[in-house]
């Protein structure tokens, strides 16, 4: 008899652990509390750029989001097969872009290390930086080139995702308000706001910035904080940009819609999603800088996302020692996107008795 589990949350993170355990003889159900993709995997930008977002040294969380890379092509293509929806993925590659000499070097010394773990880093000056993105300012000193990075419409994917688990026979429940975990610790039993009674033997907490909710039941910490993203967005031909541009204050990420994002402006705000004045200024007060075209644009649309972090910086993945049967994928804060791949295969390996994925040794639950 197939095993019954129960998947809290319908972001990208519970929805790709429910696709690929579906695919393994389990019986899923996601719970969610709004609609699925409703908060951060939403609202996110859709970058799969580890090399330009980690520059500091190649921890377990850097290998984490290299090897989700690394699986993306594949994972995203037998998305769209079962969903047989389209959304986009673009390899565009990324440039990250400084402005000092001091700078350029830290840019080398990223690139020394990263080379050592595959990556087609390539610093690129001069005529060929205006060559590979025309609308560049003149001011920017260097860039790196990553050929490997890559961006999804975030979405679009999260919508795929939905549509593939259903079709795999996943149970997806929304609206429903409320979750209480009211047994787990030997068989799993979730009652919702209207009275529903959900039970199962295996339970997957995907809860994104609400985790920490779950302190009191499970008696332990879970020191996951919402953070507020902020992005906007601009129309502009599809070709003017044409890689995703980083700098130390932001990211601009082109989409096939004819759309360019700029992200994204943080703060802490509670598990507020409004968009503020000040926080939009904060991205339109220096994105000129990358692209003078900027000036004369106003963004067309903008929107703000709860980015789940963590006290750490690690996401927490992995099962309780006290419960083994509960299993925890959450606090991806800014990756959830490019980490859903990654997460859902080791998540399934784990709920399979499988040798545990080796980076998830800091990424404990229960390790607070």
């Amino acid at each position: 008899m197939k095993e019954q589990v129960i998947i809290l949350g319908g972001g990208v993170i519970g929805l790709a652990t429910a696709f690929e355990l579906s695919k393994r003889n389990y019986n899923v159900t996601v719970l969610e509390k709004t609609t699925c993709g409703g908060q951060a995997s939403g609202a996110a930008a859709g970058m799969l750029a580890p090399y330009s977002e980690i520059g500091e040294d190649p921890d377990d969380f850097f290998r984490l989001c290299l090897d989700s890379l690394r699986m993306y092509k594949g994972w995203q293509a037998e998305v769209k097969e079962v969903a047989q929806l389209d959304f986009e993925f673009t390899e565009s590659g990324s440039l990250h872009a400084v402005y000092h000499d001091a700078d350029v070097l830290a840019l080398e010394t990223r690139q020394s290390w990263q080379r050592e773990w595959g990556a087609e880093a390539e610093l690129i000056t001069g005529d060929r930086l205006w060559k590979m993105e025309p609308e560049l300012s003149r001011d920017v000193k260097a860039a790196m080139y990553y050929p490997e990075e890559s961006h999804v419409f975030a979405p679009d994917y999260v919508k795929a995702l939905e549509v593939a688990c259903r079709l795999n026979g996943v149970e997806i429940i929304e609206e429903l308000e409320h979750l209480k975990v009211v047994d787990w610790k030997q068989s799993v039993k979730v009652h919702s706001k209207d009275g529903r009674v959900f039970n199962g033997d295996r339970l997957v907490v995907c809860s994104g910035a609400w985790s920490g909710e779950l302190e009191e039941t499970f008696g332990i910490r879970i020191p996951v904080y919402p953070i507020r993203g902020q992005i906007c967005a601009y129309e502009v031909p599809v070709t003017q940009v044409k890689h995703i541009v980083y700098t130390s204050q932001g990211y601009l990420v082109p989409k096939a819609n004819g759309t360019l994002v700029n992200g994204a402006s943080e703060d802490i705000a509670g598990f507020q999603t409004d968009v503020t004045e000040k926080g939009i200024a904060r991205l339109t007060n220096w994105n000129k800088q990358v692209f003078p075209f900027l000036k004369e644009k106003i963004p067309f649309h903008t929107w703000a996302g709860l980015r789940p972090a963590t006290q750490d910086g690690f996401p927490l993945i992995g099962k309780l020692n006290e419960a083994p049967h509960v299993v925890f994928a959450t606090g991806h804060y800014r990756n959830g996107i490019l980490l859903s791949p990654i997460t859902a295969v080791a998540v399934a390996d784990l709920l399979d008795e499988k040798q545990a994925y080796s980076p998830l040794q800091s990424c404990k639950p229960d390790r607070f």
